[in-house]
């Protein structure tokens, strides 16, 4: 096996594996880990929640007794998360793997954490939870359509690429607005705060050949996951009695359906079906979101050989 280099390079290359999800992220990682000394640091807004393992398809405690993973069941499905928390928690996992010898390998499909991880953030206004869950009640009378209209009357580039049931980015961009009286779509065109980085990083992309073959898999992995226990898994999370359907948590795919199926608004055909459908829908936004970096390395995830291409491919980086 061949071993990292015991001093830490003044800016060394961090390894990126980014697909859509079921494109295989995790097998080829797991492939990767057996040849050199890696580190996954996974880069996934799902499985930073502890207690939903079957619906995140977080890695098993084997996987995780054979190679160390970072950024899992960082906090309770009631809390939140930032973008920003995100970037500061994967440049220290990454400087305290690098300090070990050892190769970080950032792993996952949230591609808005690895936009931050490259290009860093712009500084946006706080959460205001006030203004949130009046936004929140808003949308339980009106629905998230009607508030995707208000957020096309002062928002319009923000609106045009967001989904009319695209709760979670139309609460936050209606909350930018009211919040500071600046819409989401100004923030981000300022330019990006200057940032020392220290390290640069190479993005692998898995992409699939052929969307419907993709597919097929989303379809067959959400199968699984019922399979596995996944009902009983947000069964428990719905009987706490502290979590609500407008957690991020909740808001997970297949989560919210599968809760929809508890509190009687959908059968387990109907969740079933929803869940898989908006799996895809995640999975095109991801493809978007990778087709607009023309610097990334294009590996065929249906590819029988592609844990194979990609081992050759860091090979020639990495020994």
């Amino acid at each position: 096996m061949a071993t990292a280099a015991t001093e830490m390079p003044t800016n060394p290359v961090v390894w990126c594996i980014a697909g859509p999800t079921a494109s295989g992220k995790s097998a080829i990682a797991a492939a990767l880990a057996k040849r050199w000394p890696i580190e996954i640091i996974n880069v996934d807004s799902a499985t930073i929640y502890q207690h939903m393992n079957i619906g995140t398809a977080k890695p098993s405690a084997q996987e995780r007794l054979h190679t160390p993973h970072h950024l899992l069941d960082l906090i309770d499905p009631t809390e939140s998360y930032s973008v920003a928390q995100f970037r500061t928690d994967a440049q220290n996992a990454v400087q305290a793997v690098l300090g070990r010898g050892h190769i970080p390998l950032l792993v996952g499909g949230t591609m808005m954490y690895f936009n931050a991880l490259k290009n860093g953030l712009h500084n946006l206004p706080s959460a205001n939870q006030s203004i949130r869950d009046q936004i929140e009640i808003e949308a339980r009378t009106e629905g998230w359509p009607a508030m995707h209209q208000k957020l096309s009357q002062v928002d319009d580039i923000t609106a045009a690429r967001l989904a009319p049931h695209d709760s979670q980015r139309i609460q936050r961009a209606l909350e930018v607005w009211r919040t500071s009286g600046v819409t989401l779509s100004e923030w981000l065109s300022q330019p990006l705060p200057q940032s020392a980085h220290a390290f640069s990083t190479r993005l692998i992309s898995l992409e699939p050949s052929d969307r419907l073959a993709l597919h097929r898999r989303i379809e067959n992995r959400f199968d699984a996951m019922l399979e596995k226990g996944l009902v009983n898994e947000v069964r428990e999370l719905f009987e706490r009695g502290d979590l609500k359907p407008n957690l991020p948590s909740i808001r997970c795919v297949g989560y919210r359906q599968i809760w929809g199926n508890l509190t009687g608004e959908l059968s387990l055909a109907e969740a079933r079906e929803q869940a898989i459908t908006a799996t895809r829908q995640l999975a095109k936004r991801q493809l978007t979101w990778l087709r607009g970096m023309p610097e990334r390395e294009v590996i065929d995830c249906l590819d029988a050989h592609a844990p194979k291409q990609v081992i050759d491919t860091l090979a020639l980086y990495l020994g």
